[in-house]
């Protein structure tokens, strides 16, 4: 399992940090990677449970579904893959905490692919996977 993280500071609130994660309909508006987001299942809330996802991935077209967990909404947000075509697992977590009128965002992401690859190859989506956070910040901050 390969695993990455990162934080980022946003001029927002938790609150708007925590509703532009979750409209993941949105998603490909904003996330370079991400061509297709569909909310399959909501919970009684109207929260997205599941969401089928199309994105580039190392040059080429991947799918896979992502359940979504909102036990420690809005403060924490995090996700495992129920589904995919090249990856084994996928955990993550996106942690919205106050400073000030800011909030620090936390990244955190665990992927298990089903080909292994080479380390320059990982290092290299490893870095563009984290780049969503900036992409994030543009789009709460837009």
């Amino acid at each position: 399992m390969d695993s990455g993280s990162d934080s980022i500071l946003v001029n927002a609130s938790p609150e708007r940090c925590f509703s532009v994660a979750t409209a993941f309909e949105e998603y490909p508006s904003w996330a370079k990677d991400v061509k297709q987001a569909d909310v399959k299942d909501r919970d009684a809330q109207g929260r997205a449970l599941i969401v089928d996802y199309r994105a580039s991935a190392l040059g080429r077209s991947t799918h896979f579904t992502l359940k979504y967990d909102y036990s420690n909404a809005p403060r924490r947000l995090s996700w495992s893959m129920l589904d995919g075509d090249i990856m084994r697992e996928i955990h993550g977590a996106y942690t919205f905490e106050a400073q000030g009128d800011q909030t620090k965002i936390s990244y955190d992401l665990s992927i298990e692919l089903i080909i292994p690859l080479p380390g320059f190859v990982k290092r290299r989506a490893e870095v563009r996977i984290l780049s969503t956070l900036k992409e994030l910040k543009s789009r709460i901050e837009s």
